[in-house]
């Protein structure tokens, strides 16, 4: 099973962004999880274009790009000349969500699909099979440090099914509350991708952090 640790970079230190891409370089994290908030989908505001271009410059790794925004549809193109090599939408933020998934393909990058903890994960059906991804939100997006809702277990098990059952090859990942204590059980569950914030930038050792979570 693929296993993938995608630490996100809105838990950085901002003032030195080339250090923590140097440390996601040397280490087996396989992406870079960047979160664009706009304060209107969201309440709060993060990266625009030129910190993605400037992270780009110095990340090896491809950069996992979660949208947490209104009208996404009209930042495709930009996204993809920035340098995101998966671009995840909000189910929530968009007419239709097959005309996203289309302007995304056609960029030549990877797609995903992304839902809160209170939109029914049924919704999804749909388009699994249609996009390369699915980001489950295990917190409310907009904020980092929230609790892990421990009710995504049910919803993992429900989206695991329902890529088995229409044969889709999209892979899982989840974001929020991810640490060392519940990286095991989510792998378990059928995740493949964990985003992690505060759990890898805030230890001592990102380094060994991450490994020790691909090790779980």
């Amino acid at each position: 099973m693929t296993k993938i640790i995608s630490p996100s970079l809105l838990s950085a230190d901002f003032g030195n962004l080339k250090a923590a891409c140097e440390m996601i370089n040397a280490s087996e994290a396989e992406w870079l999880h960047i979160d664009v908030m706009d304060g209107v989908f969201v309440p709060n505001i993060s990266f625009g274009f030129p910190v993605m271009e400037a992270v780009k410059k110095y990340c090896t790794k491809p950069l996992d790009v979660h949208l947490m925004i209104v009208h996404p549809e009209k930042y495709v193109k930009r996204f993809a000349e920035a340098g995101a090599k998966i671009l995840t939408f909000h189910y929530e933020t968009v007419e239709n969500p097959l005309e996203m998934i289309d302007l995304i393909k056609a960029e030549g990058i990877k797609v995903g699909i992304t839902i809160n903890p209170d939109v029914p994960v049924s919704l999804l059906e749909p388009y699994i099979d249609k996009v390369d991804l699915v980001l489950l939100m295990t917190v409310f997006a907009g904020y980092g440090g929230q609790k892990f809702i421990e009710d995504s277990y049910f919803r993992i098990d429900e989206l695991k099914e329902m890529i088995v059952r229409k044969n889709a090859h999209c892979v899982i990942e989840v974001d929020g509350g991810v640490n060392m204590q519940n990286a095991s059980k989510l792998f378990e569950h059928g995740v493949n991708v964990l985003v992690a914030g505060s759990a890898v930038f805030n230890t001592a050792n990102p380094l060994e952090t991450i490994h020790n979570m691909l090790k779980t």
